[in-house]
């Protein structure tokens, strides 16, 4: 850990900078949006915008490096999303924030892709994996800390928009002033849809799925919270619980997933997520719903990486990194449906249907890992790919350096064996 951190400490401290950034901006719009008097419908598209320019992002992004190189696509991105910060304000049009909402989710994907080829670079077979586990870190940690920044000033005003837009300016420097010659930027070619459902059909369902909840976890949380008259300390502590949760489960259910059953595990921590949000609706209770959000995002944010684990257990190591895009795809696809799908669920049936509608993902999630479980039986534990941590704010690069992770693992234990 210690190796890698001396490696690659200035790049970790600029993602940190950058994901507070990114923070910021995702929970303070939900809020201003409702202080201007944007409609839950309207709030709904701006946030969706997000995931079709970050979708976009990831897959335009490869080839604008092959083009320019790393240093250009990174700084000019990085400019946008300073500029585009600021200009929130400025424009408070329902239009206006569409369009900039996707074009900051499309430059801040082309910077995460920038960033974590830089950081796979600089990783050996020996250190992959605890790489990956500090960048999972830093980016649950950069969001948490970003929903205490937003306590210190006035949502209606200027300052919790140019803070934001600072902090990510001042991230360029530690990675640009410290990186070392840039790497060769690969990306497998895709495996078609039709035979990764084939492979793994819980893999392709269960991210599609889980795309929607994390969006709308992501997207809407501020957006509930102004909803139901939560303050802005309120609704960002919300937010912090949510991503707590989802880093202080991430190892546990991690060391699970490389000792049980897989189904299992998805099967359990969908049902809890359900349960948790099932229970959020019955209560009224402030506390009571600040716990069943740190349930939830316990349960959502470690199952995007078990469900990619668990797609491995059934390729082969050469195929792990080109089915790494289409399921990326398949959740960016469920990612952009969900915050949509909820504003509309919340504007007919009101604020609850919030966390109804992470409820019933969760609940169909479980129950198709039950019918899967009854379709083949499990490989066995000794034969399945090791997990590794990934959040679901990742990119196709992170996502195919724990294939390469996964692969790395699943040849020691052959050659162990």
């Amino acid at each position: 850990m210690l190796e890698v951190l001396s490696r690659s400490w200035a790049l970790l401290l600029g993602m940190l900078l950058l994901m507070i950034g990114n923070g910021v901006q995702g929970t303070l719009l939900g809020i201003r949006g409702g202080l201007e008097g944007f409609s839950t419908f309207e709030m709904s598209i701006v946030m969706s915008a997000y995931f079709m320019g970050f979708l976009g992002g990831s897959r335009l992004a490869p080839e604008m490096i092959r083009r320019v190189g790393h240093v250009r696509v990174f700084a000019a991105l990085g400019s946008f999303i300073s500029a585009i910060l600021i200009l929130y304000p400025s424009l408070t049009d329902p239009i206006a924030w569409t369009v900039l909402r996707f074009l900051i989710g499309f430059c801040f994907s082309g910077v995460y892709v920038t960033a974590e080829s830089w950081l796979n670079n600089s990783a050996t077979n020996e250190t992959r994996g605890q790489a990956l586990s500090l960048y999972m870190i830093v980016q649950m940690a950069g969001i948490v800390s970003a929903q205490y920044l937003l306590q210190i000033g006035d949502p209606s005003g200027f300052i919790l928009f140019i803070v934001p837009s600072v902090l990510v300016s001042v991230s360029f420097a530690p990675i640009l002033l410290s990186i070392t010659p840039t790497p060769t930027f690969e990306t497998a070619k895709p495996m078609g849809f039709r035979e990764i459902f084939r492979l793994s059909p819980l893999g392709c369902v269960g991210m599609f799925f889980l795309g929607g909840v994390v969006s709308a976890l992501f997207g809407m949380t501020s957006v509930y919270g102004t909803q139901v008259g939560l303050s802005v300390r309120e609704i960002s502590t919300l937010v912090a619980a949510i991503y707590t949760g989802g880093l202080l489960f991430q190892f546990p259910i991690g060391w699970l997933s490389d000792r049980m059953d897989r189904r299992q595990l998805i099967l359990s921590a969908g049902a809890v997520g359900a349960v948790a949000g099932a229970a959020a609706i019955a209560s009224s209770s402030y506390a009571a719903i600040l716990g069943a959000s740190f349930v939830i995002g316990g349960m959502a944010n470690p199952l995007y990486a078990l469900l990619i684990a668990y797609t491995n257990d059934y390729l082969q190591v050469e195929d792990m990194a080109s089915a790494s895009g289409r399921l990326l795809f398949i959740n960016g696809i469920g990612a952009i449906a969900g915050p949509i799908v909820t504003g509309v669920l919340m504007t007919v049936l009101g604020s609850w249907a919030f966390f109804g509608f992470i409820a019933v993902l969760m609940t169909v999630l479980s129950l198709y890992a039950a019918y899967r479980m009854t379709q083949r039986p499990a490989p066995s534990v000794s034969e399945t790919a090791s997990y590794a941590p990934v959040a679901p704010t990742s990119t196709a690069v992170a996502v195919e350096a724990a294939q390469d992770y996964y692969a790395e693992a699943t040849g020691d234990e052959d050659t162990t064996s």
